[in-house]
């Protein structure tokens, strides 16, 4: 039962913000037959790989080799990670060779010590990155503007909601207007994901991406749903966070579970365009590509709707 319309755009994150917690390399043809599955369920943007440093994040060292074997379906965005302008120039070059991914996502952290730790640069430094990025890129992407720890941080945290709306703001100014707003360690209850959007700048089309931690992740969808936020992120089995060897946070960090969320949201009626039945089929196909279970509770319980 796949839904003709959609009432919301869900991106589908476990093949590079799952994996990249993952120590263990998932072999190149593993992770296309997850892209390609989750391409057929019906997701229209999927997050397929990174153009991170192998020596930092060695999961996504086949980036290039993962892109040149990727089937594309059209009308589907297929999303690679950028931090910085070297990551861009990999991202022009597998795109001039004809396999490029056509959204890339740019970051920043809303605080000092985050960016240190993930990014390893001031947050100066790395603005002056995102707008080399953006004008490298030339027009040639969707771009994707992430704010990282929008919700608290697991270093300094509380943020003040003014410095990720003003963020958010000078995205929309360089000319991007999708704009993530990453609850990275899962702090957001949805008290605060409504204040937060309450702030966002004229122009911008936030994209809720929330951890659940702390078992708030469905919740605070929810109230960004009723906010008006029409983009999610998820993955399947709630899996990710963190990269392996960049740790940060305590105890469970992966994001809002895929399959919980599709069911939720079907089941109050929002639809979502996903393949219902083969929704719980692609979240075991998860669990055997990670030799484990992992979170989903539609997984074991089946849905709501």
């Amino acid at each position: 039962m796949m839904s003709t319309m959609a009432d919301v755009t869900l991106c589908e994150c476990f093949a590079r913000d799952g994996l990249q917690h993952e120590p263990d390399f998932v072999p190149t043809d593993r992770k296309r037959a997850l892209v390609e599955r989750f391409a057929a369920l019906g997701f229209r943007r999927i997050e397929a790989t990174s153009y991170s440093n192998p020596k930092v994040v060695p999961q996504f060292a086949d980036a290039s080799e993962l892109l040149r074997t990727l089937p594309r379906r059209e009308g589907t965005y297929y999303k690679a990670t950028c931090a910085n302008p070297k990551a861009v120039e990999r991202a022009l070059a597998d795109l001039e060779a004809g396999f490029g991914v056509n959204e890339i996502s740019l970051l920043v952290s809303a605080t000092e010590a985050h960016t240190q730790k993930n990014l390893k640069r001031t947050r100066a430094g790395q603005w002056a990155n995102v707008e080399q990025m953006v004008r490298l890129a030339a027009g040639r992407f969707r771009l994707v503007g992430t704010v990282s720890v929008a919700f608290g941080c697991p270093f300094e945290g509380k943020v003040d909601p003014g410095v990720v709306a003003a963020d958010v703001a000078k995205f929309v100014a360089l000319g991007v207007r999708h704009v993530a707003l990453g609850d990275t360690t899962g702090l957001a209850t949805p008290k605060s994901v409504r204040e937060m959007l309450a702030r966002m700048p004229p122009g911008a089309t936030p994209i809720a991406h929330f951890h659940d931690t702390r078992g708030t992740g469905l919740a605070n969808c929810v109230a960004a749903c009723d906010a008006g936020v029409r983009f999610f992120d998820a993955s399947f089995g709630g899996v990710g966070g963190h990269p392996a060897k960049v740790q940060y946070g305590g105890g469970h960090t992966g994001n809002v579970c895929t399959e919980d969320l599709v069911s939720l949201f079907e089941a109050m009626g929002i639809a979502t365009g996903i393949d219902l039945d083969g929704l719980i089929d692609t979240a075991r196909y998860c669990e055997q590509v990670l030799g484990r279970e992992l979170h989903g509770r539609v997984t074991r319980s089946g849905g709501v709707g």
